[in-house]
Formats: C-alpha cells, sequence, structure tokens
C-alpha cells in the first residue's frame, strides 16, 4: 500500500480532487480506498472505505466538553490519534495499491498537532507522500504566491514526507495566470522580478525576506495543475507520487 496525505488549506478542494482521483484510478484499473480523517466533514464528495466519524463526533465531544466548533475540532483531532489502532485494523485487511488519505478541512489541525505524527507512523512513513494542494485563488499575486510556498514548506519540514504541489481547481485560472504561477516557480527571476514590480512596498520588503528563505531551503521546482471539474493533472500526480514513494 502507498498513502496518499492531501493537506491544503480550507478551500483548496481536498475531498474533491480525493473523490475526482480516485474515479482517474479506477478508470485506470488501479485499485485504491479512502480513509475519511476529517471529523467535521458534513458531506463528501466520494464514499468512505474507512471513515473517522464512525469513532469520533463533533456533536457528542461539543456536549461531552462543553466545547464549541473549534475547541471540538481539536479534541477530535487528538481522539483520531487514539483511535488508530481501529483504522489500521481495517486496512490489514485491505488488498489495495493506494490509500488516499482526506484530512481535516483546517490544514493545521493535521500538519501541526502531534496526532498526525502518530496516524502517518501508524499507518507506514516509509510508504508515504503528502499532495499539497494549493488554492489557486490564493497565489494569483507574487507575494501571496511566496506566503503559499512558505506555508507549503513548514507543511513539509512538520511531516518531513516526500511532497508534491498541485495547484487545484485550476480551471478558474487563465492560461496567462496559469504561466506565470508556473514561471514563478520554475524561474526565480521571473518571481524575483515580480516581488519588485508589486505595489505594496510593506509587502514588498516581507516577501523578498520570505523569496530569500524559501531560495536558500531550496522549496522550488516544480509544481502542477490539476482540476476535478476539467479532469485533468490526475497523470501527473499519479507519476509524482510513484516517484515520492521510490524516493523515500
Amino acid at each position: 500500500m502507498k498513502f496518499l496525505y492531501f493537506v491544503g488549506t480550507a478551500g483548496s478542494g481536498k475531498s474533491t480532487l480525493v473523490g475526482a482521483y480516485k474515479n482517474w484510478l479506477d478508470c485506470a484499473g488501479i485499485s485504491s480506498i479512502i480513509v475519511n480523517l476529517d471529523p467535521g466533514s458534513d458531506a463528501l464528495p466520494y464514499e468512505t472505505n474507512i471513515d473517522i466519524r464512525e469513532w469520533v463526533s463533533l456533536n457528542e465531544i461539543m456536549s461531552e466538553y462543553k466545547l464549541g466548533p473549534n475547541g471540538a475540532q481539536i479534541v477530535a483531532t487528538d481522539l483520531m490519534a487514539v483511535n488508530v489502532k481501529k483504522i489500521t485494523d481495517i486496512l490489514d485487511t485491505e488488498e489495495t495499491d493506494y490509500v488516499l488519505v482526506d484530512t481535516p478541512g483546517q490544514l493545521e489541525l493535521f500538519a501541526f498537532r502531534q496526532s498526525s505524527d502518530v496516524i502517518i507512523d501508524a499507518f507506514g512513513k516509509d510508504r508515504s507522500a503528502v499532495v499539497y494542494l494549493i488554492d489557486p485563488t490564493l497565489c494569483k499575486t507574487p507575494n501571496g504566491f511566496v506566503s503559499n510556498m512558505m506555508l507549503a514548506s513548514l507543511v513539509q519540514f512538520r511531516l518531513n514526507l516526500p511532497m508534491i504541489n498541485i495547484v487545484t481547481k485550476s480551471d478558474v485560472l487563465s492560461n496567462q495566470e496559469k504561466a506565470r504561477i508556473t514561471n514563478w516557480f520554475e524561474d526565480l527571476d521571473t518571481l524575483h522580478d515580480s516581488l519588485l514590480e508589486d505595489d505594496s512596498d510593506s509587502q514588498t520588503i516581507v516577501g523578498m525576506e520570505l523569496y530569500k528563505a524559501l531560495e536558500n531551503i531550496g522549496v522550488f521546482g516544480e509544481i502542477h495543475m490539476a482540476s476535478a471539474a476539467e479532469n485533468i493533472g490526475f497523470e501527473d500526480i499519479y507519476k509524482l507520487t510513484d516517484l515520492s514513494e521510490e524516493e523515500t
């Protein structure tokens, strides 16, 4: 089994892409199952094979611990780690090539809490990779792009897994916007020039400092476009996650 964790900010389209990618794998004759790790999901655009909501209920947590929705989400995330053995017991009975893991809508609930380490280790860290989803509406400007890449680098640092960067919902971007974002990622000089051309002086100064830090870290390389609406980009995800698996 190879475990792919779909991670991204709220609204980046994680669940939608997971469902669409599952359909693409099915059509390609590649076996996969879906694990939903978002206890706060009201409705999902796919059928789950394993669903954390069977063991963790936000409403019950809110009632038992007298918490609001945000506090309940934090407790629920920690309870996922407590229940991870129940999930791995089911996984042990499955025969599949890929396990697509849909993570909580709020990125920080998965990427920056200790429970994620417990879950990833239990599933098998040496067989895991992250598909990091970038919301296209948040990276149209050079400063927005740099901010998103800084967040992506923090996620990779925190999870310590091979990671590919995917601009999801790319159908909302024009061809010019797609080319611009791709150039920023692949050509540092282009991003540097765009930052200098930005109108906001204070943001530009911060953006340049973040740019320098990212350049030193070496997070730039390739970025890929995907769209569940247009059913594109899935072959790239498949090829790149296979490569990630080989590099672990």
